[in-house]
């Protein structure tokens, strides 16, 4: 049974285009369905988490990120007695503003497009359902739920200061309450993104070889869970006690995630959604001393991984790339593709509008689209270490293609 201060979808706050709501689907299970469907959704598949997606098979994805969000969203939304639908949908969507190449992508188009109101991944998210994907008759967008347009705009916390254009575009027609916190649904999802980048990236790292499971157990948390596996079973497979050790660590902050928020809603005792969004804080939390820890093993990866000498180099590579495009498109917006030619003479002579253009167009590319289609337009073949290669990947004029086929 959901709690009182769970999300009710028969109490949401509708639609901006209202629509006749489905027999057998709840508004909130509708919109996680509408996200999984999205064009957005699906070139989260060929988009960085880390690594840029043709250096190896078996490194996170923003794709295989958000399934791994949702399901832990899930177990917790269940804990709690929450709206587990909402937290899906919020979770699914949360990362489909991010440009190609993660958050060095989403770094070198902020700067560009600094003079024309910045680029922030939440606001484009929002953008992306709202305005850009048209595959509905009667509106743009997936025409999304109040709910979960909110839990994407600020499941972070209050968007305060400087709005993203995006962001305070969207919000001018549909007030998305941007001073006050989320829903517990959007927390649940806020806390499981860090739940599940925390976990994954030392899996990637890992297999990266960018550091050993040596140095891992001697990190703050990580040092018990190597210990229990050592414990219960000696000798075990390399493989298999690295992956028992982080699946113990992944259960930890699980399981503080679950006993803090209970904590925390039990003492506001709140009787309805709205006050957990002007509780004033987050109710969904960590514990001190685990966040504390995290704050380390998130210190160490940033070192050892996120800036690690073959990271870094390859961050240079593709801030060149989105730094090239920017440049070029703005001054020739015609060899943006047909399907964008309407837009372009829309915005006329005006320069804010087609930077805006112009990065909804970027941001919406994957990886390898990025990287053939900057190669294609200064006529040349991709950098050493762009180009991918080795069993599994296709021939650099079959991925040209299929890049082009896959945008239009």
């Amino acid at each position: 049974m959901r709690a009182i201060y769970a999300s009710d979808p028969a109490q949401s706050r509708g639609r901006l285009y209202p629509e006749d709501e489905s027999h057998f689907r709840s508004c909130f299970q509708r919109d996680r369905d509408r996200i999984i469907h999205a064009s957005a959704f699906r070139r989260l598949k060929h988009k960085t988490q880390v690594f840029i997606e043709h250096e190896g098979d078996y490194f996170r994805t923003r794709l295989t990120h958000s399934i791994e969000v949702a399901q832990v969203a899930r177990t917790i939304a269940g804990a709690l007695n929450l709206n587990d639908e909402l937290t899906e949908a919020v979770a699914l969507a949360h990362d489909l503003g991010h440009p190609p190449f993660g958050h060095t992508g989403e770094d070198a188009l902020a700067a560009l497009m600094k003079p024309y109101g910045g680029f922030d991944h939440n606001a484009q998210a929002i953008r992306i359902v709202t305005a850009l994907e048209r595959h509905y008759a009667e509106w743009d967008g997936l025409n999304l739920t109040w709910e979960t347009l909110e839990g994407i705009a600020k499941h972070n916390g209050p968007v305060t200061g400087v709005i993203p254009f995006a962001l305070a575009d969207y919000n001018r027609k549909h007030d998305l309450e941007l001073h006050t916190h989320a829903s517990a649904e959007a927390q649940v999802a806020a806390l499981s993104d860090d739940i599940a980048y925390n976990n994954h990236d030392l899996h990637d790292g890992l297999r990266a070889e960018l550091f050993s499971t040596d140095e891992l157990a001697e990190l703050p948390i990580l040092k018990d869970c190597f210990a229990g596996v050592d414990s219960l079973y000696p000798g075990l497979n390399y493989y298999r006690r690295r992956h028992e050790a982080l699946r113990r660590f992944f259960g930890i902050l699980v399981e503080d995630v679950i006993e803090v928020s209970r904590a925390n809603i039990a003492a506001l005792n709140p009787q309805s959604v709205t006050d957990i969004r002007l509780a004033g804080r987050m109710m969904v939390q960590f514990s001190p001393a685990v966040w504390s820890d995290l704050k380390q093993i998130r210190e160490f990866l940033f070192h050892r991984m996120y800036r690690a000498p073959e990271v870094v180099e390859m961050r240079q590579k593709v801030t060149r790339i989105v730094e090239e495009l920017f440049p070029l498109f703005m001054e020739r917006p015609e060899v943006l593709p047909k399907q964008w030619r309407k837009d372009i003479d829309d915005v006329g002579d005006d320069k804010i509008a087609l930077a805006r253009l112009v990065a909804d167009y970027i941001s919406g590319m994957t990886d390898r689209f990025a990287i053939v289609e900057h190669a294609r337009l200064m006529g040349h073949d991709p950098e050493p270490g762009l180009r991918a290669s080795g069993p599994g990947h296709i021939r650099y004029a079959d991925r040209v293609e299929e890049a082009r086929l896959e945008d239009e």
